[in-house]
């Protein structure tokens, strides 16, 4: 059954205090076991995981999911790209962001820019290759990133 983004909105601000804390927990730790979050609730197991379910089937959790540190994986650098697609190039461009691996998250926007992407990259000298591929399509402006004070986080549930 699909749920309207009117219904969804509705059930979405009417998460109890236990939803709240479920997804604080998985938040937190996304591997934790359905026992594990039952005794931090005070339920029991299967009343855990039928509550999940329903926050999965009311769209509320869409997944589980790992969080990597990219400077393990030899990513230093971190470059935020306004995109501006020149006049008739903007399908071209997206499609370019969408096969770039180097983009880990791409954002449409509203004004003088169409994207933001963010880009990471194991060292500068990765930047001038990457924006060439797009240079012909589009205008770009570059800024590095030198600390993230607030990583993505969940909005407030409360």
């Amino acid at each position: 059954m699909a749920i309207s983004a009117k219904n969804l909105k509705s059930r979405n601000s009417a998460l109890d205090e236990i939803d709240q804390a479920l997804i604080a927990l998985l938040s937190d730790n996304a591997r934790l076991s359905n026992a594990e979050l039952a005794r931090s609730v005070g339920l029991s197991a299967p009343s855990v995981a039928e509550r999940l379910r329903r926050l999965e089937e009311d769209g509320v959790v869409k997944a589980y999911t790992v969080e990597l540190d990219p400077r393990a994986l030899g990513y230093t650098l971190t470059a935020i790209v306004r995109i501006r697609p020149l006049p008739g190039q903007l399908h071209h461009v997206e499609k370019l962001l969408v096969d770039s691996p180097e983009v880990i998250e791409c954002d449409k926007v509203t004004g003088d820019d169409c994207f933001v992407a963010r880009y990471l990259l194991r060292s500068i000298d990765e930047l001038d290759p990457i924006l060439e591929r797009i240079a012909q399509r589009a205008q770009t402006s570059t800024s590095i990133v030198k600390a993230s004070p607030i990583k993505r986080r969940l909005p407030p549930i409360r």
